[in-house]
């Protein structure tokens, strides 16, 4: 079997309107903006009305990303979906993005990595599509993480915010031009350390796990965020030695966006330069799926992300789950 190179042939990405600040969560927890911005870096995020769900903000990242590909849902042959906050267990978020697409010739399928979402669905879409399963691929992080989120507990109320990005994925026409490499690894002995607890088969819905408030997310902050920082930069040096390049050879490092602190160390250890790094959590918070197509948008948006440049990808999520993408850019 042939591989193929595959690009990224377009990115769109949505946010809904309404904005939380951290002003409006001085009033809703014991907490301060100059306590959240010294901590992760984040001012405001972006959060869904009631009755909004993740496959409403996919969908309108999709659509448009089909639409700046110059296709229609028919020319869509796979729908990912990497998310950690579904509309529902099942049917699966693709299949609800599927139909309101009218994409009559997709099949597809969630992806659950928490905040590697993206990465790891856009490695998956890859190879589909590299081993020739499909033409193009639509892959998607859209998470409305204000569904999961205690909005009285002041150590995870502030970090997280709703939105959602889409890529298409097709054969590139120039060898010069795709998605280069990748390298992913998970550590489930973290998983205690981020997680929702009930809501799954060990601990199903009950009055005592609502009650508990069981059905949130909780996490071990310090935990997650050694484990990030070592992590985080580790996997990036791997997998630039196994191509023989160090930061110097990058003209982007595009992290996922849950602490400007975890951010800047890694772009450190692999010797990027702040100016070279992407930073948005200020405005959208940690949109756990949705935050390097919100991250890509805001490079191409800002002009630092041009055809050609060679960019590296990387994340790491509940799990835990580590992730890391070379790119070289061909819009």
């Amino acid at each position: 079997m042939s591989v193929r190179r595959v690009e990224i042939k377009s990115l769109a990405t949505y946010v809904p309107p309404r904005v939380l600040t951290n002003a409006d969560l001085e009033k809703m927890v014991e907490t301060t903006d100059e306590w959240i911005m010294q901590r992760t870096g984040i001012r405001q995020r972006h959060i869904v009305d009631p009755g909004v769900a993740t496959s409403d903000l996919a969908t309108m990242a999709a659509r448009e990303a089909i639409r700046k590909a110059g296709l229609t849902p028919d020319d869509i042959d796979v729908i990912i979906v990497g998310t950690v906050t579904p509309d529902m267990l099942f049917p699966s978020t693709a299949c609800l993005v599927q139909a309101k697409l009218g994409a009559k010739n997709a099949w597809g399928f969630d992806l659950s990595a928490a905040c590697s979402a993206f990465t790891y669905a856009l490695t998956v879409g890859n190879t589909i599509v590299a081993s020739g399963g499909a033409k193009h691929a639509l892959v998607i992080g859209a998470d409305v993480m204000s569904s999961i989120i205690d909005y009285t507990d002041r150590a995870t109320c502030v970090l997280f915010g709703d939105g959602a990005g889409a890529v298409v994925l097709g054969v590139s026409n120039d060898p010069g031009v795709g998605i280069l490499d990748f390298d992913h690894m998970i550590d489930g002995n973290g998983g205690p350390a981020l997680c929702m607890p009930a809501g799954g088969s060990k601990m199903p819905a009950s009055h005592k796990t609502v009650d508990e408030r069981l059905h949130y997310v909780k996490q071990d902050g310090q935990t997650v965020f050694k484990f990030a920082v070592r992590n985080t930069g580790e996997i990036c040096e791997r997998l630039l030695r196994k191509h023989g390049l160090t930061g110097e050879d990058l003209a982007l490092f595009v992290s996922h966006q849950a602490n400007k602190r975890i951010i800047m160390s890694a772009a450190e250890k692999i010797g990027m330069p702040e100016e070279k790094v992407i930073l948005n959590i200020d405005q959208y918070g940690n949109t756990t799926a949705a935050t390097i197509p919100l991250a890509l948008n805001t490079a191409v948006e800002t002009g630092k992300l041009k055809k050609g440049d060679l960019i590296l990808l990387t994340s790491v999520g509940a799990g835990f789950t580590v992730g890391s993408v070379l790119v070289r850019w061909g819009i």
